[in-house]
Formats: structure tokens, C-alpha cells, sequence
């Protein structure tokens, strides 16, 4: 079945924002998509220029997608791994790493509404009206704020304050085991290949979205989707590229966590498995989102400096993209408010100001407010996953990430028990094998799967 003239114009209106943020000229486009009106062949034709086109000569970026050239691309050469064993305080990291995805996505969940994504001033004034601002405790379900604004949170009552007893299944959470599962099944050798088939053997189409929606469809007409493990190269390019323009959203970089917590004190690994997975569904900056979380949260289970951490994640994406670049704006931005958590509001007026132009869902500005929480927290837990959820955008997936890097900081032992044991170590994926199954157990594994994923580092 063909998609409808209008979805394939939505498309097309998303297609050429991309496309302009690239780098390209799109300027005669947006007037050929409104004279082409449901005429399938103009739309087709229209599509296949945008797809053509190169960024203008002046663009300043450099953003390449392959790993050689990423790397070669990097503001350093790529370290050594900082830890050479994983002891039990590296479990412990591992499991506060789990912990923390898990209480930053439950705590974002109930504020993941399009009202909330475009406007941090509306969040906020919801959660004045819910007498729950600045967050100090999981988002409350106020009928009353619901009316003062004039909407309804997210349908996620396990996620609401004082319904917490577990932690409800969500794709921030999916993919982490999916990370976990195919490093189980497969190991170090696992490929962009093995990703595709887990996705198409484990994964229903509806638990996609943006990217992955896009790949799923790409993947269902690659004309190899009974054998995907002989996908061509040819193939994957089409499956990451056609009609997918959230190519460089936020979609890769929720999935980071399943591989770094397998890499623990080795962040340029951590990054390369990253690499394989992005590489399914995205491109340049929307691979370095993935690749950048997953380095940090690999140092994280190391170091317990948040701007070590972010370096470490800096120093495996290019250094002249436009990702890098506003990571470096946002480093110096939380410096001039001296890395002071109280001073969270002026830092949420800046990102919007800054990065507000991308969509709520992209890799930029949403890897931004994580490094705003991660840097302006520090070692304060709350403090992390409350700022990272307070920033907007997407919620549950800043809040999860930013918690899975102080988590991992931490280790579980320090976690506050506030924020970790209302989930009562328990987490419904609605993956098969893993539905319901403890938190604790999915960290034991993957502590397991790190130990013998070290063993083969040369």
C-alpha cells in the first residue's frame, strides 16, 4: 500500500527542513511542493532532488557518516580503555546505570505531550499549577493544572507520583535490551545487520516511531526482509535513507545505552557499537548523538567528573559538525553560570534560544539539555534528571539518558532510594523473555556480558 499524497507532503515538509539544516539550497522547494498539490509523480520527482542535492560549498560543517571518517574527524585520537577489569564496583555502576535510565524516563514519561515539546514555558506552567515546580519528586496527575493549561498529560498512570510501583514499558527501556540481548546472543562481531533482524523479530512496528517507523517500512520493502542478515550495502542506505527525514533525530540516541553499559570504562568501544546500531537509521549528526551518549556513559562507569564524562563523549563524534559545536557552546554556557544548579532556569532560556529552531524530537538540542543537566547536577542525582526533564523537548528520553550517566556515575548503592525503589525492581518491557523481569537482573547480565566483551580487547 502507497502512502496518501498527504503523508507523502508531510514528508516532503520535513524533508526539506532537513535538508536546509545540512547545508542545502532548498530554496525554490517549499514553492514546488505547494504547485506539485497530490500529484504523486511531482512529489516523487521533488523528493528525488532534495535527496540529491549536496550542501553548499560555505557550509561549515564537516559530517561524514562512515567510522573511519568519523573518526578521523574527531578533536583526538581515540584513548585507551580506562578500566581493565569489571570488579563488583563496576557492577554496581552497571546497576546504577539501569537504575538511573529508569527513574529519568519514568520521571519525563508523563510530561512527553506535543504541548509540553514545543514550549518549556507551558511544562513549567503546568507543573507551577500542579504546586510541583521546580520537580522535586516523580510528575503529579492534577486535573486542576490539566484545565489551568488546557490538556491532558500522557496516558501513563504507573508513571504518575504515587502510582509508581514498577516501571512500565517505554522504548527508552526497549532498546536498552535489545543492546543487551543481541551483545548476549551475538558479542563483539554483532552487526548493523543483526540489529535489523532483532528489530523485525522482537519489535512490533507500532513500538516505532520517526526513524524507526520509517526503517521498519524501508526494511518490509528492502526486497531482502527474509534475509536481512544478506542485506547489501546498496540496501542499507536505501532502508536508512528513504523518505526518512528524521534521519538526524533524537531516535538513535535513545538507543545508546543497551551497548555502553557492555563497554563500562571504554568509551571509544562503547561508541563504535553505537556507531553499528545508528547506522541502521540515521546519519550524521543523528549517528553522533548516539555515539557521543554511549561514550559518556562508557566513561561514566569510570570517572566521576560530569565534564570528564562529557569530554569523553566529545572526543568520539567529529569536531567540526554541527552537534559538536553545540556541545561546546553548551559546555561554555553552563561555565558562565558557574556550573550552578540553582541558576537552571537561565540555562533552559538559553537552549531554547539557541537550539529551539530544531525539532522537539532532534539529536541536537536535545543531546544539549542533557549536557546542561549532566554538567549544571553534577553529583546530585535529583538535581540531574530533574533539570534534564524541566529543559522539554523530549522528556523521558533526556530524562533517562541524563539518569542512565549519573547513574552509572554513582552506582546503584548511591542512588537515592526515593528516586529507585518505588519501581520495587521490576520492569515490564513487553519484550518476550524479558516481560516482567528485575532490574537487577538485566544489570547482572549485562556486568556478565561486559566481562567477557573485555576479555576480547586486544
Amino acid at each position: 500500500m502507497f502512502p496518501p499524497a498527504e503523508a507523502i507532503k508531510q514528508c516532503l515538509v520535513d524533508e526539506i527542513k532537513q535538508r536546509r539544516e545540512e547545508g542545502c539550497d532548498v530554496a525554490s522547494a517549499e514553492a514546488e511542493l505547494e504547485h506539485a498539490a497530490d500529484d504523486r509523480d511531482a512529489l516523487s520527482s521533488l523528493y528525488d532532488r532534495l535527496a540529491a542535492l549536496e550542501p553548499r560549498d560555505e557550509f561549515p560543517f564537516h559530517e561524514p557518516s562512515e567510522l573511519g571518517a568519523i573518526r578521523s574527524a574527531r578533536p583526538h585520537a581515540g584513548h585507551a580503555p580506562l578500566l581493565t577489569t569489571v570488579s563488583q564496583a563496576v557492577e554496581e555502576r552497571i546497576h546504577g546505570g539501569w537504575l538511573g535510565r529508569c527513574a529519568g524516563c519514568a520521571l519525563g514519561k508523563p510530561l512527553e505531550n506535543q504541548v509540553f515539546m514545543h514550549s518549556a514555558a507551558k511544562l513549567r506552567q503546568y507543573l507551577e499549577a500542579a504546586h510541583a515546580y521546580p520537580l522535586d519528586d516523580f510528575v503529579p496527575h492534577d486535573p486542576a493544572a490539566c484545565k489551568a493549561v488546557g490538556l491532558e498529560l500522557l496516558e501513563c498512570e504507573p508513571s504518575q507520583r504515587g502510582n509508581v510501583r514498577y516501571m512500565e514499558s517505554d522504548d527508552d527501556l526497549r532498546y536498552t535490551i535489545m543492546g543487551l540481548d543481541i551483545l548476549e546472543r551475538r558479542g563483539a562481531d554483532f552487526s548493523t545487520r543483526d540489529v535489523a533482524v532483532w528489530w523485525l523479530d522482537h519489535l512490533p512496528a507500532t513500538k516505532c516511531f520517526t526513524a524507526e517507523q520509517a526503517v521498519y517500512r524501508n526494511l518490509m520493502n528492502s526486497g531482502a526482509v527474509h534475509d536481512l542478515g544478506q542485506l547489501t550495502d546498496e540496501q542499507l542506505e536505501y532502508v536508512r535513507s528513504y523518505m526518512n527525514p528524521y534521519r538526524e533525530w533524537i531516535g538513535a540516541q535513545i538507543r545508546a545505552d543497551g551497548w555502553a553499559l557492555a563497554c563500562p570504562g571504554d568509551p571509544q568501544r562503547a561508541a563504535e557499537f553505537a556507531w553499528r546500531d545508528a547506522s541502521l537509521s540515521h546519519v550524521k549528526n543523528g549517528i553522533y548523538g548516539e555515539m557521543y551518549c554511549a561514550a559518556m556513559i562508557a566513561a561514566a562507569a569510570a570517572v566521576e567528573d560530569p565534564l570528564e564524562i562529557v569530554r569523553a563523549g566529545l572526543n568520539e563524534i567529529p569536531a567540526r559538525s554541527r552537534l559538536g559545536e553545540a556541545l561546546r557552546r553548551t559546555i561554555a554556557h553552563c561555565r558562565s553560570l558557574g556550573f550552578d544548579p540553582a541558576r537552571f532556569e537561565e540555562a533552559v532560556e538559553w537552549l531554547w534560544t539557541s537550539f529551539g529552531a530544531y525539532h522537539p524530537v532532534h539529536t541536537i538540542n536535545n543531546a544539549a539539555a542533557v549536557t546542561a543537566a549532566l554538567l549544571l547536577g553534577g553529583r546530585d542525582f535529583e538535581k540531574v534528571i530533574t533539570i534534564a526533564v524541566m529543559c522539554g523537548w523530549d522528556t523521558d528520553c533526556n530524562g533517562a539518558t541524563a539518569g542512565c550517566i549519573c547513574g552509572a556515575m554513582l552506582g546503584a548503592a548511591d542512588l537515592p532510594e526515593k528516586w529507585t525503589a518505588p519501581f520495587n525492581d521490576t520492569l515490564l518491557s513487553e519484550i518476550p523473555g524479558y516481560h516482567p523481569i528485575q532490574i537487577s537482573e538485566l544489570a547482572r547480565r549485562h556486568a556478565k556480558v561486559a566481562a567477557r566483551l573485555r576479555s576480547t580487547v586486544a
